[in-house]
């Protein structure tokens, strides 16, 4: 019988061939989390009792002969910024900690009409803000690997989840790298997506490019499954890419020789990175050259990427957050309250300034994936950092003064526009996991999938267990 530790796909096959059943597959999701939620705490708002009655009626299903989808019977997790009918969804803010979702919004429209089995939300920072999960409605997610350790964020919830072996399948959301930064720190696999992607509805504003959500999973053809599921056009969202769901399922591996590789540690000093990631990373590369890859040392110049990130970041928050902090100003961490003050002496021309840095980077970026198929370079700056740290201090000596200041290898990379993953691809002499982060043209999730698929198998880092009670 598949068990936890199998893939999402293995076990949506098995109920699909009445191998297992639904509700048989979850109550061992449902084991496992009492094994090792209490001390990950990556899960939260579990349901066990709406969890059975979804896996109850995806067996009938399977019964009745009905067309089956994609994700049935698949226990998943839905990130707690995420709406789900029904369902507490707190955005990690003791503000909004009694709130429950009157619908799904689409994310979870497209995951649930695949057959999914939803279990429980997945725990996140205020509001999504940071990349360290904590807040004072769930607590602190800690790290499988090193449960000292903080998961990353903001959708560090969903990624320790699914290291832990307690679902199958989580979403996630990204702004400044939280789909990216997890799945690094949690060696499992997370994919920010060109904007348009993977539609976002309801929103206040169809027309911003900064957040989008998307895909984490254990392995690269677990993550494309789920993109499958979640891409693709929706007639409320005008901005939605048109290329059906379905084009991203079963990529196969690129054939790695002559592919044509650009790879930085640090975009020519524009950010610290850690010795122990750089020398991972630098391995995992070397390993890409090593399978015939022609390798080079090369990445877009991306000039005003910081400032454009942080005015937008500014911006978006205090519209769709500034009216609750003025109401509920002891309800916010300092952090997150200063990230949204700082939105308030933007003028228009200085968001419009913005909009326009990013419009010469995504270029620049268009002009460098005309030369090479992939970038390869850190995901994070550091590996996983002391929990009870909100964020890393210094990195090398060099001082970060702000929560944002040590995910530069990240937020840079996503004013470009472009799709970008984290793969696991090994470990710092501690034992700690780090991701490396390939980033392609706009557009491209098909091929890029194609190039993480191999050089998954190349590398096999993620194959490696957290040391927990076993699956």
């Amino acid at each position: 019988m598949v068990g936890v530790g199998d893939s999402a796909r293995a076990m949506a096959a098995a109920v699909a061939a009445k191998e297992v059943s639904a509700r048989e597959l979850l109550e061992v999701h449902l084991e496992r989390i009492d094994a090792v939620n209490p001390t990950v705490n990556a899960l939260v708002s579990i349901d066990p009792d709406r969890a059975r009655a979804s896996a109850d009626a995806a067996d009938a299903r399977t019964v009745s002969g009905e067309p089956l989808g994609p994700l049935h019977g698949v226990p998943v997790a839905i990130k707690d910024t995420h709406h789900v009918e029904g369902w507490r969804t707190t955005f990690g803010s003791p503000v909004m900690a009694d709130h429950v979702s009157a619908s799904d919004e689409l994310i979870v429209e497209r995951i649930r009409a695949a057959g999914a089995v939803i279990v429980a939300k997945t725990n996140t920072p205020e509001f999504a803000s940071g990349s360290h999960t904590f807040n004072p409605v769930f607590g602190t997610t800690l790290n499988p690997y090193d449960t000292t350790r903080s998961a990353g964020g903001s959708s560090g919830g969903s990624a320790a989840a699914l290291a832990s072996g307690m679902v199958a399948l989580a979403d996630g959301s990204d702004m400044g790298g939280s789909l990216r930064n997890p799945a690094s720190f949690c060696n499992v696999v997370g994919l920010r997506p060109t904007w348009g992607r993977v539609p976002t509805w309801p929103t206040w504003n169809l027309w911003e490019t900064v957040s989008v959500q998307g895909p984490l999973a254990r392995d690269v053809g677990d993550l494309a499954l789920l993109l499958s599921v979640i891409a693709g056009p929706d007639p409320r969202v005008p901005t939605a890419d048109s290329t059906p769901g379905a084009t991203f399922a079963d990529p196969e591996p690129a054939d790695l020789r002559g592919l044509r590789v650009a790879t930085t540690i640090d975009m020519g000093g524009a950010f610290e990175v850690e010795d122990s990631v750089a020398e991972v990373v630098r391995a995992a590369v070397d390993g890409l050259a090593s399978a015939g890859a022609v390798v080079e040392e090369a990445y877009p110049t991306l000039p005003n990427a910081e400032s454009a990130f942080r005015v937008l970041r500014a911006w978006l928050m205090e519209y769709s957050l500034g009216d609750l902090l003025d109401s509920e100003p002891e309800g916010f961490k300092a952090s997150l309250a200063d990230n949204i003050r700082a939105g308030r002496p933007l003028s228009g021309h200085d968001v419009a300034v913005a909009y326009a840095q990013r419009t010469a980077l995504a270029q620049r970026a268009h002009e460098f994936f005309g030369r090479y198929d992939v970038l390869a370079m850190p995901v994070s700056q550091v590996p996983p950092f002391p929990a009870e740290q909100e964020y890393p201090s210094t990195i090398n000596g060099r001082a970060q003064r702000t929560y944002l200041d040590w995910m530069r290898s990240a937020f840079f990379v996503t004013v470009t526009g472009c799709p970008a993953m984290s793969v696991p691809a090994g470990f710092t002499p501690d034992g700690l996991p780090v991701g490396l982060q390939l980033v392609g043209a706009a557009g491209s999730e098909a091929r890029l999938l194609q190039i993480a698929a191999a050089y998954e198998a190349l590398s096999g880092a993620g194959r490696r267990r957290p040391p927990l009670p076993a699956a």
